[in-house]
């Protein structure tokens, strides 16, 4: 594998930038838990009633989700911040593991509400000081599921949060009805006790909080009753015994209670302070600019060529392989060495991000990292940090670098997105040997990248193909879509390596770039007899024009039976980043 498309910038080895050595070593005090674990005496609500009424996007099936923890999830900070309190009635944080050595990553583990053992009341209840009610304890159920999970809190340039399943539970023994009806969530408890604190009756709250019965479903409330608003309040009304008042727009009507005003608005203005929006605007999130769009028409002619649904290595222990990039009409990607050049229309532009938001990582060579100075992310529209959650829809960057020569910077469009939660950390799979700078080491690390170490070459001393997807496997890698450049793209069409290659996707745009472009030739092959054949001729070829441009779709023939064919011995990666 060639390993560089430019020169290094000089001959010191950070380049010729100084990094300052106490940025990537900072240890971070742990953010306070978002689950409150307790309450003091006087203690403010953190919720109120428009967290009710205005909930967080998909409220429902993000309960779930973080219910079933079917596969990992991965949450921004803010994203967990906001949905985790809303399943804190399922799960009860059991210990600490504390940090790893670099202090930014934290560790707690979780289990069912109902892997506790069952409660039985005592015959005579604990004594209550004078004038206090005897309290009528029930039996409470307990040591019936072992469902447990960690979450893992990231700190740095990367910061965020992974949930994981861990035990050898694999689901829960009840629904999260189930749990609704015996435990309600922080959420509708703080937001009773808001309400209550504003001067409201509990009844009154109560019916307010029920206005809108599939909200307060959502929310975990099906089973709210007026007891829990009572008890969400009960320390506050016993300091504060002035008289309460019912809802503007209520009333109080004997023998049921507080009902509305006849002839009123169904959504009432709560206090003067909660500002009702139209229920679809909900819905609607600010999208960053440079978000695209592509339309789900021109999205069809692209699905027989793109990683399976629910992808797996092959036979052989590789990815799905997806060779996609943009030429002009004579076959350049750039008008001259170490020159950018912008070849394909918006169209096909917003078709490269569609693909990206389909594949677990992007590779390029590391002359194409130098010269672009890419963020290799998904800017589609859903993508994470374009309207999704977490960071689904964004590929791994995966840069080629044998000889350690990539002078990446904080300031490096890869990890400026990586630092505003728009982009995933990059590997960089490089030989060992090479002299590597351990500030930037400990960089890539704090932004939750690392560096690969492979030690299996071909016959030109270049890093062999099946070695680095091999590698890409091993580190949960199931799709790879390899982008560039010229070098990168011409080794992977040569005859030995053209087999892992899954699916091909060529944009070819309306220009001729001219003599001394950078281009996309590989070497042809012979016959038996020495005559010149095709270097590659795909099949199974679709066309589809997308603005100006042209796109082909194909396969080479042969890759499905090659990569069928019994893998050969592996050596793994070594993680040059611990």
């Amino acid at each position: 594998m060639a390993d560089s498309e430019s020169p290094r910038h000089d001959g010191s080895p950070n380049g010729g930038q100084q990094l300052d050595p106490n940025l990537f070593n900072q240890r971070n005090t742990p953010n306070q838990n978002p689950i409150p674990e307790g309450q003091d005496q006087i203690s403010l609500p953190t919720r109120s009633l428009n967290d009710l009424l205005n909930p967080p996007r998909d409220l429902a099936l993000m309960r779930q989700r973080l219910f079933e923890v079917k596969d990992k999830i991965e949450l921004q900070v803010d994203e967990f911040e906001r949905y985790w309190p809303y399943v804190d009635n399922v799960w009860v944080r059991q210990h600490k593991a504390g940090t790893d050595k670099s202090g930014r990553v934290f560790t707690d583990y979780y289990a069912c509400r109902l892997q506790r053992p069952t409660y039985t009341p005592k015959p005579a209840d604990t004594p209550r000081r004078e004038g206090q009610p005897t309290r009528k304890k029930q039996i409470r159920e307990g040591g019936t599921c072992q469902m447990r999970l960690k979450t893992i809190q990231y700190e740095g340039g990367y910061s965020g949060y992974t949930i994981l399943k861990v035990g050898d539970e694999t689901q829960h023994t009840h629904d999260l009805d189930h749990i609704d009806k015996i435990k309600r969530t922080s959420v509708l408890m703080e937001v009773a006790k808001s309400e209550v604190m504003k001067g409201y009756m509990p009844a009154s709250v109560f019916t307010v909080m029920n206005e809108d019965m599939g909200k307060l479903a959502a929310a975990g409330g099906r089973y709210l009753n007026r007891n829990d608003v009572r008890n969400a309040s009960q320390h506050w009304r016993q300091l504060h015994r002035e008289e309460l008042r019912v809802h503007e727009g209520y009333k109080y009507d004997h023998g049921n209670g507080i009902v509305r005003h006849d002839g009123v608005s169904p959504t009432p203005q709560i206090n003067g302070d909660l500002q009702m929006v139209d229920p679809a605007l909900n819905d609607i999130t600010l999208l960053p600019s440079g978000t695209l769009r592509f339309p789900s028409a021109s999205r069809a002619f692209l699905e027989p060529y793109l990683p399976p649904k629910e992808p797996t290595v092959n036979a052989s222990g590789l990815p799905h392989v997806t060779l996609a990039y943009a030429t002009s009409m004579d076959s350049s990607l750039a008008l001259a060495p170490g020159m950018q050049t912008l070849i394909s229309g918006p169209e096909s532009k917003a078709m490269t991000h569609y693909l990206r938001s389909k594949h677990d990582a992007i590779v390029i060579g590391v002359g194409t990292a130098t010269v672009d100075d890419p963020a290799l992310n998904c800017r589609l529209e859903g993508a994470g940090g374009f309207g999704g959650l977490g960071w689904e829809g964004q590929p791994r960057p995966v840069i080629i670098d044998p000889g350690a020569r990539w002078m990446i910077t904080p300031q490096s469009k890869v990890l400026q997105a990586v630092q505003s939660g728009k982009g995933r950390g990059p590997w960089v799979i490089m030989a060992p040997g090479f002299a590597m700078d351990p500030m930037r080491l400990e960089m890539l690390k704090y932004y939750g990248g690392k560096y690969l170490g492979l030690t299996e070459f071909d016959k030109k001393w270049r890093l062999r193909w099946e070695a680095i997807l091999k590698a890409l496997a091993a580190e949960g890698i199931k799709s790879v879509m390899i982008e560039g450049g010229s070098m990168v793209i011409n080794d992977l069409l040569q005859p030995e390596n053209s087999a892992f290659i899954s699916s091909v996707v060529v944009t070819v745009a309306p220009t001729y770039l001219g003599r001394g472009g950078v281009g996309v030739s590989p070497a042809p092959r012979h016959d038996p007899t020495g005559r010149p054949q095709p270097a590659v001729r795909f099949e199974d070829v679709k066309w589809q024009p997308l603005g100006e441009d042209v796109v082909m779709a194909g396969r080479i023939p042969g890759n499905w039976e090659a990569a069928s064919q019994p893998p050969r011995a592996f050596m793994a990666p070594v993680d040059l980043s611990q």
